[in-house]
């Protein structure tokens, strides 16, 4: 066992000052900072450079033997997973397939030279596709007319899409870029891992019913909004007597020889995995084309696919006008999604990156592929898992990556026409298994956090119910809603001694403890604000078993009346004290009983010969509330700040105690907040700065020099009470008497 040994004098926060002079440091101002900021240098330009073009940074660190193969190992796996994600998720986003792989390669090139991740693979996303998805059927539904948008007149249907489509990306990639400049990637923070889960659980249960209509082929009109995911069922429900069975046949042999193939993978551990969804395609074109599918089984497959690539597309203004709350929406999710995974890989393989720098790559990506025609892009879990496992160590996979969907787009798009869309669909689905089971969380969370249940099952079942946008936000509204709670209403707790040492826990959780007799020591954990101040002041009463401010109020009325009656003749002054006298009856009824003004005042025994001992028997029938404690001990540990109104209330209370004779110490109060106290005057004749401690023994060791009585409980020291009994002697027997006089030297 190891122990520590220290010899120190007690101190309080002025005893401490005095002996170790603090540093007197000076702060920046708001000028300084500003600049600081806009001052130019040599090495500013150069780390300026470094961070907006991270590619600088890894690239001279490139080692060229070691990692090219890996990365083009690992760039012709992910750009084969790509090109089918691009395809399958551009459904998703109720778009024509070919513009999935315009999303696959933009953003992948723009983000390789300004993202900070090695391993992360930019590209659709099943979560983002389905919200792109929404707002284009919003605006160009299946059913009736389009949104009242000019630049929509003369065109197709898919074309009005891919307008709506490209110019929320282009929104969307601006914010991202905005809050990049502007230094908020912090924003991030207010989407924790459980409200991700569950909101991206709810988005997989959206994906696989929306992929239902094209394994069972048929022709559903998409929904938007609230309740959208049941008018879908309500319509497959209605059809489901005319699903083709081709596509149905064909959905069920690639969804289990993927699972198969996947599951072989995982427990092989291969080294390059067996790219089944690459070869079960294949066969499907091959199948399809060769027994013609589309006429003889009438299943829908892709068909044209645009060779090469169209011209550049201005955003159009209107669209985003329409589409301006869900472009927030969709660049916070999917940056908050790429900026997990990014972290998870930076981790594993120890490498820092930036999550603003991660903004502006995001933005800049999504703005540039935004302008060709593409839709948002993120990244997918199960591609990025390609890229890493295949032995991707750089951004040169991405790229590698990157041309293959560009030799897909302008050399052997045409070879996937045949391709069903019922294929897409069931491989979108599998994809799936990942997020769905997240569903397993339900039961982790219930044994470990059930504040995280709350909100991991609201934010699904809101998200499923409500649609993804609205989901979120109420995810968010209930995440703050428990941090606000868990900050209002924290777990405040009377500390005791552990026996033997200088450990003070809450008495509930030990047995072995020791609770010094008339002292109560209270911890408040969470900081002290307008909001949990009124219930810091009631837990603080609870715990000390009396209201001050009551006490004060029975003490002032009481002395009141025992002046009254020694005007009156009633009471007479002895050496003994106060008595009644033995002709007059004492009087019940006490004057100016509704002059309260004065009650709440510090007692005064000024115009009295004697103070009175309110601990004693009082005469005719007076009686005061009992005081049982003479120390009250705040422990500030865990109070990272406090506003003025809760100084206000605090400092009241403080005197209401005081004022009842009973002494309040704090510990373990942070040097800012003592400075916060001192600015707002928190100081006076009362609540003096002599009443800060350091450490909770130190204020311990202090009250029982201070009250010896408090010895005579067994656990602290058996002493004898003798006018001439030291300090020295009192801290020994107490050391002796709890086992840790070797450890001490008073």
């Amino acid at each position: 066992v190891q122990i520590y040994l220290v010899t120190r004098p007690i101190f309080s926060e002025d005893s401490f000052s005095a002996e170790y002079k603090k540093i007197d440091r000076q702060h920046k101002s708001l000028r300084d900072h500003v600049k600081e900021y806009f001052t130019c240098d040599g090495k500013r330009v150069k780390n300026a450079l470094l961070s907006l073009l991270p590619i600088i940074a890894w690239m001279k660190i490139y080692r060229l033997k070691e990692w090219l193969l890996g990365d083009v190992v690992s760039g012709v796996s992910t750009g084969l997973v790509a090109v089918l994600q691009g395809l399958a998720f551009a459904l998703l986003a109720s778009l024509p397939p070919g513009y999935g792989l315009y999303s696959a390669f933009f953003p992948a090139v723009v983000y390789f030279f300004l993202g900070t991740s090695r391993h992360l693979s930019v590209g659709p996303f099943p979560v983002l596709s389905l919200m792109v998805g929404a707002v284009v059927t919003r605006i160009v539904p299946d059913v009736g007319p389009p949104a009242n948008i000019t630049e929509f007149e003369g065109l197709t249907i898919n074309q009005q899409r891919v307008i709506v489509a490209s110019s929320i990306t282009f929104l969307m990639g601006i914010f991202q870029l905005a809050m990049g400049l502007l230094q908020v990637g912090f924003i991030v923070i207010y989407l924790s891992d459980t409200l991700i889960s569950g909101f991206t659980t709810a988005a997989a249960v959206h994906i696989l019913v929306s992929q239902l209509k094209f394994v069972f082929g048929l022709k559903v009109p998409s929904f938007s909004g609230p309740l959208n995911i049941f008018y879908t069922l309500e319509q497959i429900f209605l059809q489901i007597t005319k699903a083709n069975v081709a596509d149905v046949v064909t959905s069920i042999i690639i969804i289990v020889a993927v699972i198969a193939v996947k599951e072989i993978n995982e427990r092989f551990k291969l080294r390059v995995p067996i790219p089944i969804e690459v070869i079960m395609t294949i066969i499907a074109c091959g199948v399809s084309y060769g027994f013609n599918f589309e006429e003889i089984f009438k299943v829908d497959v892709i068909g044209n696919i645009v060779n090469g690539y169209e011209s550049p597309l201005a955003p159009n203004v209107e669209v985003m006008k329409e589409g301006a709350v869900d472009a927030i929406t969709i660049a916070i999710v999917g940056f908050a999604v790429a900026f997990s995974v990014a972290k998870v890989y930076s981790v594993k393989h120890d490498y820092i990156i930036d999550g603003n720098q991660e903004l502006i790559a995001f933005g800049a990506s999504n703005i540039f592929g935004g302008a060709f025609r593409s839709f948002a892009a993120s990244t997918a879990l199960s591609r990025t898992a390609v890229q890493e496992s295949t032995g991707g160590k750089t951004q040169i996979a991405s790229l590698i990556s990157a041309l293959i969907v560009l030799i897909t787009i302008v050399g052997i798009g045409f070879l996937l026409e045949p391709l069903p869309k019922s294929v897409l669909g069931a491989l979108v689905i599998v994809n799936l298994k990942g997020m769905l089971m997240q569903f397993r969380e339900i039961c982790y969370l219930w044994t470990r956090d059930k504040t995280d249940l709350v909100i991991w099952v609201l934010t699904c079942v809101a998200a499923i119910i409500l649609g993804l946008d609205l989901g979120l936000a109420v995810g968010v509204g209930v995440e703050l809603i428990t941090v606000v709670f868990r900050a209002q209403f924290p777990r405040c707790c009377i500390l005791a001694n552990i026996i033997g040492t200088d450990i003070y826990r809450d008495r509930k959780d030990y047995l072995c403890i020791h609770e010094p007799d008339k002292v109560k020591i209270f911890r408040i954990p969470s900081p002290i604000f307008f909001a949990n101040i009124e219930f810091f002041r009631d837990k603080l009463i609870q715990a000390v078993g009396f209201s001050p401010l009551r006490v004060l109020r029975k003490r002032n009325k009481a002395l009141r009346k025992i002046k009254k009656m020694i005007k009156n003749g009633e009471l007479q002054m002895s050496s003994s004290g106060i008595k009644p006298t033995a002709l007059v009856p004492a009087s019940d009824k006490l004057d100016d009983e509704n002059n309260t003004d004065d009650l709440d005042q510090p007692t005064d025994f000024s115009d009295l010969p004697v103070q009175v001992n309110w601990k004693a028997e009082l005469p005719a029938n007076i009686s005061v509330p009992p005081v049982d404690i003479h120390s009250l001990v705040l422990d500030f540990s865990a109070v990272s700040f406090i506003d003025i109104s809760a100084l206000k209330v605090l400092k009241m209370t403080l005197k209401e105690f005081i004022r009842v004779d009973v002494e309040v110490y704090i510990v373990s109060c942070d040097v800012y907040i003592r400075e916060k106290m001192h600015d707002c005057m928190f100081f006076d004749d009362e609540i003096k700065t002599s009443m800060f401690f350091p450490t909770l023994h130190d204020v311990m060791l202090h009250i029982l020099t201070k009250h010896p009585d408090c010895s005579q409980d067994s656990q602290w020291a058996k002493v004898e009470h003798s006018p001439t009994l030291t300090e020295r002697t009192l801290l020994t027997s107490y050391l002796t008497k709890v086992g840790i006089s070797q450890y001490f030297t008073p």
